[in-house]
């Protein structure tokens, strides 16, 4: 897929902009603050239609604007697709493809397939476990776009469940404080019990799943990076296991159900005295070693730089081999992270395969004849313009 066309309106700190990608390496050269960040997260936007760097809509749009725009012109094997996405101050926000609006969102995610590599992925090592876990979802749904709306079930139930074990709480709080007495909604409870496993249990296997096909992707780039002197391992730590030997050999998401359901019997005292969910894949993480040691407490900055430079390599490589076509690869400022080695890996496995964004505050990390035929654009509060002395 190449992305052959961008334009944005009243977007971020962009006006009226457009710009044409006239080569498969594009660099985005300008200080701090300019706006290159914002063109890497429209094209991010396009494809998952969420952002890393903003919650609400009103925080991409221009401000004082009413909405604001990102149009693109994307070619892929089956053909030319023109993407649309408007946001709004006030409202929803719309879809449309090739001018067509769609009624459903999750007919618009994965048309544009991209990774995203920032300096800010390092926390994927060094943060906490939500970062590891938003990162398996956005993978899902760029794989698996329907993993979208499954996602959003289980928040949906996760969110009425504890809005329920709160009000219980309070009501406890309330009788032993008056000497009344109080009966649990037992009926209501269960409910929301099957559900929460339901839900829960295909969020789970399609994590596991997703983690059984990059772990090995991975561990090989980070063999190649590190000169095979380190082996990375993953594991996916679920809130939730199978201690059945036969439902694990056999897969069987009815097997991750009941499991569900039993560790919210075990827990379900907790979950009363706390006022919430205790139980569930909202709490689950990865854990990645280094020579079978913890990377997040022992490892040094270059190994995790070395290990977040394996993860997006192994992205790249697993979604060509599900969507049959490369995506496109943003790199926000993440050259000056890296130390020379592990740019020249990255450089190198990009060569001209994947359509590669690329933001930077200057042209000193990039080898002369790697910069020959590479589209350079200058930023500059927000307008772009092509960038001739270098």
């Amino acid at each position: 897929m190449y992305l052959r066309h961008l334009h944005l309106r009243q977007f971020r700190n962009y006006r009226d902009q457009e710009v044409k990608f006239d080569a498969a390496k594009t660099i985005l050269v300008g200080d701090n603050a300019q706006g290159k960040s914002n063109l890497l997260e429209s094209v991010e936007l396009l494809s998952t239609l969420k952002s890393h760097r903003a919650i609400r809509d009103r925080d991409l749009i221009l401000d004082g604007k009413p909405a604001g725009q990102i149009k693109a012109s994307l070619e892929r094997q089956l053909g030319n697709i023109d993407l649309t996405l408007t946001l709004r101050s006030q409202g929803k926000r719309t879809v449309a493809v090739n001018g067509e609006t769609l009624r459903r969102h999750l007919d618009f995610l994965s048309i544009l397939n991209v990774v995203h590599f920032s300096s800010l992925d390092l926390d994927l090592v060094r943060g906490g476990p939500e970062v590891r876990r938003n990162w398996l979802d956005r993978l899902l749904v760029q794989l698996e776009p329907v993993y979208a709306h499954i996602l959003q079930q289980y928040n949906q139930v996760l969110r009425q469940r504890n809005a329920l074990l709160k009000k219980i709480r309070q009501q406890k709080i309330a009788a032993e404080t008056t000497g009344s007495l109080y009966s649990i909604p037992t009926g209501e409870l269960a409910l929301w019990d099957a559900q929460l496993a339901t839900t829960g249990a295909r969020v789970i296997r399609r994590r596991q799943r997703l983690l059984q096909r990059l772990a090995p992707l991975a561990t090989e780039w980070h063999r190649a990076i590190s000169g095979s002197i380190e082996v990375l391992q993953m594991e996916y730590l679920a809130n939730v296991t199978v201690d059945s030997k036969e439902l694990i050999l056999q897969e069987s998401l009815e097997g991750v159900r009941q499991a569900f359901l039993e560790k919210i019997k075990a827990r379900a005292i907790a979950e009363q005295y706390q006022g919430t969910t205790v139980v569930g894949p909202h709490r689950d993480d990865v854990t990645f070693t280094i020579n079978d040691t913890p990377a997040r407490q022992y490892g040094s900055q270059g190994q995790q730089r070395t290990l977040v430079l394996a993860l997006k390599l192994a992205e790249l490589q697993l979604i060509e081999q599900v969507v049959n076509e490369p995506p496109l690869l943003l790199l926000d400022d993440v050259l000056a992270e890296l130390d020379l080695h592990r740019q020249n890996q990255l450089l190198e496995a990009i060569t001209n395969r994947f359509q590669t964004l690329i933001t930077t505050t200057h042209l000193g990390c990039f080898d002369g004849q790697w910069l020959q035929d590479t589209q350079i654009l200058s930023v500059q509060s927000g307008k772009i313009s092509y960038f001739f002395d270098f």
